[in-house]
């Protein structure tokens, strides 16, 4: 029987002229009400380029852009836990002076501590673990922690001035992710999706690879920080998980042939299809969007997770480790082939850079678990001629202190730390080779062009070809936006 034919002679004739109420004349109202309110406002087109847009552009047809994009597509190795910039990025000569020394009240200036650390009766200055170099033809200065990173010198921007208002773990990252400190808000990848849609008609817009974890003290990752929140449900973040099912239930546990699956699909799609047209509720066409992303996946999953087609110098490049499920390497090796088949933003959590005890042995380890395959991914990039349209992004959610946290001067950890802290950028017309901000002496505070994560979401849109103050969703009453209303694009980085 005919399952669209049962469903009708299930409904009753009280459901019938319930949803045809709720759809008919109380429709045609809001509808009018809402263009009423457009042309008043000057909304519409003119404010989003997204407005209304359901669950978004279909699989493999991308909306237009604000204006044109440097950037096709995102690559996010996100360091969580945070990385001391005073080790990796920031090199501070003068801490070999100040070594041991007490961190100054004209410093510290009476800023925020954690409880961990607040109680503390001396805040003695601890120079870095690694020696600093110049390397390429730049001069960009790269800790030894990290020696693969050389090689990337000239191709990277390092800012050394980020800044951020969060000062522990959850809400920090939660800020660089979502724009906002409380869960509850869209994730930039959910964003990215939402304005541009996908190249890809069997790849999400939105992929998410975690590391494996090494760390006994590691923080979570939530799924929310990928999540959409209040946009469309089908722009969340999807992870591919390592091992034998990538993404779990997509196998079909029936063993049933893809032409019975594609026959299922369309039948439940006009099933769906009915019932959007009954209730009015866009989130219906979002459930019709999963379920065709899923059939495509099915078959492409499993291609994209099978690397054997790779030849012996990609393994090479990327280490050992690219063998071996789960790694950083390996993650960074399937960025680089999910970015070939047209996801538009890719994320990699690493999580293990807070180290609040014993950071002189624990940082390094961390760092040579991401150090390879992170410039391996730059370098495969540029090989391949795809880092000029691919935007790469590679740091924590905020620093770590100068000062000593517990231990001595031969083992030690060091505090959250917000005023300042280091990444780095490549791709996609951001200027190589480049440093951009400073901070005093003491890697502390900020003397010279500060860059606020709300800044650094503004200019990741910019290079997208998306206005970060146009692309908005009304949700409650209330245009939404990834960067509040705040955020200005940091021109003085882009090629």
């Amino acid at each position: 029987m005919n399952p669209i034919n049962v469903f009708l002679k299930r409904q009753t004739r009280r459901q019938f002229l319930g949803a045809a109420g709720r759809v008919g004349i109380g429709a045609a109202a809001l509808g009018s009400m809402l263009r009423q309110e457009s042309t008043a406002t000057g909304g519409g087109e003119e404010k989003s380029l997204a407005v209304d847009n359901g669950p978004g552009y279909s699989p493999g047809h991308p909306g237009p852009t604000h204006f044109p994009a440097k950037a096709k597509r995102v690559i996010y190795l996100c360091q969580s836990g945070a990385p001391s910039q005073i080790d990796t990025f920031d090199y501070k000569p003068a801490l070999d002076q100040l070594n041991g020394k007490e961190l100054p009240d004209s410093i510290r200036q009476g800023q925020r501590l954690t409880g961990m650390t607040s109680g503390q009766s001396s805040f003695p200055t601890a120079r870095t673990i690694a020696e600093f170099h110049q390397h390429g033809e730049s001069g960009q200065w790269i800790s030894d922690m990290l020696p693969f990173h050389h090689r990337i010198a000239d191709d990277i921007c390092i800012i050394k001035s980020m800044y951020t208002e969060a000062i522990n773990h959850d809400p920090a990252i939660t800020f660089f992710q979502t724009g906002h400190q409380q869960p509850g808000r869209p994730a930039i990848g959910a964003w990215t999706s939402y304005g541009l849609g996908s190249d890809s008609a069997e790849f999400p817009a939105y992929v998410v690879l975690l590391d494996k974890n090494t760390d006994p003290q590691a923080q979570p990752a939530y799924s929310r920080l990928w999540g959409a929140a209040f946009l469309p449900g089908n722009h969340q973040g999807v992870k591919l998980r390592s091992g034998e099912e990538p993404v779990l239930y997509l196998k079909d546990p029936t063993g049933a042939s893809l032409e019975d699956r594609r026959q299922l699909l369309d039948g439940i799609a006009r099933m769906n299809s009915l019932h959007r047209q009954q209730t009015g509720d866009p989130e219906i066409d979002t459930r019709i969007a999963a379920y065709e992303m899923a059939y495509q996946m099915q078959m492409s999953v499993p291609e994209l997770t099978d690397t054997s087609d790779e030849p012996d110098s990609t393994f090479e490049l990327y280490g050992p480790d690219s063998k071996l499920p789960g790694t950083h390497a390996a993650n960074c090796l399937l960025a680089r082939r999910l970015a070939e088949r047209g996801v538009r933003f890719i994320q990699i959590y690493h999580r293990g850079w807070d180290h609040h005890s014993g950071l002189p042995e624990r940082h390094p380890k961390i760092a040579r678990e991401v150090d390879q395959g992170s410039a391996a991914l730059i370098q495969d990039l540029k090989q391949r001629g795809m880092l000029d349209d691919t935007l790469v992004i590679w740091g924590g959610e905020f620093g770590r202190t100068v000062y000593r946290q517990g231990g001595n001067e031969h083992s030690f950890g060091r505090d959250h730390h917000p005023r300042c802290f280091s990444i780095w950028m490549a791709g996609a017309g951001v200027k190589p080779g480049f440093s951009w901000g400073e901070t005093d002496d003491w890697c502390y505070n900020i003397v010279r062009d500060g860059v606020h994560v709300h800044d650094l979401n503004a200019t990741l849109l910019h290079l997208l070809g998306l206005d970060h103050e146009r692309l908005t969703y009304r949700f409650q009453g209330r245009d939404y936006r990834l960067t509040d209303v705040h955020g200005r694009v940091v021109k003085e980085i882009l090629g």
